[in-house]
């Protein structure tokens, strides 16, 4: 159990780290939501740039489908159906956001060595935008996951509730902003206000977790669990 925390807390922060810099520092800092012509010209000047957070995407669902066989073995002795049910909606998420992924590497297809064009920024947009909804609908199945997941810690004796609790509320966060984001046509006015909504609780649970999962696969003391039937 020491070894699969590590791993479990090792994969939790490359997927912070590897998700932050494609993210926030590479592709936020590319697109300009108010002018297509300075996006689409932001990916055909900063080609590389838009590669490596590529391959920082790629990173990160690479350790989130590891998180889902790390988290099966850390949860199932409290209960293996809802340890599988949580499995399946992590692998939904990971789907969803594979197949969004293959929309950025469209775009970075095709502004290899283009110049700028009106036709170009047209076909950039609507790429755009099948990611951000594609991902947003994985990220409800991830919303999910993490209800089961921190019902099982809740239910656990060996992993702190609170930490059970504080993943509850981050599932909310993602529900809610994926509901508005979907379903909302002004969603942009008040995205800062949903952003909070996510990132704050998100930052606090899962980034609890991931201490959490260091601090017991790395201590030298044994990691002591006992098995409990929920289900």
């Amino acid at each position: 159990m020491k070894q699969i925390a590590k791993i479990s807390g090792i994969a939790y922060l490359m997927i912070f780290i590897a998700g932050f810099y494609a993210n926030f520092a590479v592709l936020e800092g590319l697109i300009d939501s108010n002018n297509h012509h300075i996006t689409t010209t932001n990916f055909i000047n900063n080609h590389s740039q838009f590669g490596s957070g590529l391959l920082g995407f790629t990173f990160m669902l690479f350790f989130d489908v590891l998180l889902v066989w790390s988290l099966f073995n850390l949860t199932k002795s409290t209960s293996k159906n809802l340890s599988y049910l949580a499995s399946f909606f992590r692998i939904l998420h990971a789907v969803f956001f594979c197949v969004a992924l293959l929309k950025l590497l469209h775009i970075y297809e095709l502004t290899n060595n283009i110049s700028n064009s009106i036709k170009l920024q047209q076909v950039v947009t609507e790429l755009l935008l099948d990611f951000d909804t594609i991902w947003t609908i994985g990220l409800l199945f991830f919303g999910i996951h993490l209800i089961v997941l921190g019902y099982l810690i809740i239910k656990s004796t060996y992993i702190p509730k609170a930490l059970g609790g504080l993943l509850v509320l981050a599932a909310f966060g993602y529900i809610i902003d994926g509901m508005a984001k979907l379903s909302m046509s002004n969603y942009y006015d008040y995205k800062n206000i949903f952003e909070v909504v996510v990132i704050m609780p998100t930052v606090i649970g899962e980034f609890s977790l991931t201490a959490w999962l260091l601090i017991k696969g790395f201590k030298k003391k044994s990691f002591k669990k006992h098995s409990i039937k929920t289900v």
